[in-house]
């Protein structure tokens, strides 16, 4: 995916929900047919989408926040491209 994305906002699609599962000790996305366990990475950028933040503001969130991380950048659009594939998130 290229930094054209970086002015899109990501939204979570319609009957998804992102939500912390105890019993799991993660977060999870649900969605009517069953749920998607996210790792560490996934939900933390996942937190970031509120409808409001475009993907270049949540990456430069997440590099303030894990400043030690390396190519935070490219992980971050890599994973943008999967949620949009996977139509758990819009670009808009």
């Amino acid at each position: 995916m290229t930094t054209a994305i970086l002015p899109k906002v990501p939204v979570i699609r319609r009957g998804f929900r992102l939500q912390f599962e105890p019993v799991q000790n993660c977060h999870v996305l649900l969605y009517p047919e069953g749920m998607i366990k996210l790792n560490d990475s996934a939900s933390e950028i996942f937190q970031q989408i509120d409808g409001s933040r475009s993907v270049g503001q949540i990456i430069v969130a997440l590099r303030e926040r894990f400043p030690d991380a390396p190519g935070i950048d490219e992980d971050i659009l890599a994973f943008m491209e999967v949620a949009s594939a996977q139509f758990w998130i819009e670009l808009r």
